[in-house]
């Protein structure tokens, strides 16, 4: 991965902090292909993410799916390119309880200005908890 550059390479390299988001979220990489344009992500859902009823609060799932789907396709772009999400449609499938969550995300298409994106977000048995499409704009240096 050391020929890849920008800040989403740096951070999975080490040469710098995760970002605070990522950081809320507990965000560890498991694997990234940009050639085919997958990620898997881990995240911890603690007990600061908890709704009344104890289970993971649903904006707290989309920001998962969120931080799965950005870095799916900053992973494919030039050092420096960025590409910030401008829709985010989540569907919740059921509940999610705190622990390990884990979340796949594809580049469905790319033109030279959009990303198309869909993850999925699953708990630690493989349950399906949630799903989201997702729209960014890339912005190349």
């Amino acid at each position: 991965m050391s020929e890849r550059g920008g800040h989403f390479w740096d951070f999975v390299e080490g040469r710098v902090p995760a970002p605070p988001a990522a950081a809320t979220l507990g965000f560890d990489l498991i694997a990234v292909d940009p050639d085919a344009g997958t990620i898997e992500v881990r995240f911890t859902a603690d007990e600061s993410m908890l709704n009344p009823a104890g289970n993971v609060q649903g904006g707290f799932l989309a920001a998962m799916l969120d931080d799965t789907l950005g870095p799916c396709v900053v992973a494919t772009l030039p050092a420096g390119g960025f590409a910030p999400t401008v829709d985010l449609h989540v569907q919740y499938l059921r509940p999610a309880s705190p622990g390990r969550l884990v979340g796949t995300g594809r580049v469905v298409h790319r033109t030279r200005s959009l990303a198309f994106l869909a993850g999925e977000l699953r708990d630690p048995s493989g349950a399906l908890l949630a799903t989201a499409t997702a729209t960014a704009r890339i912005q190349l240096p």
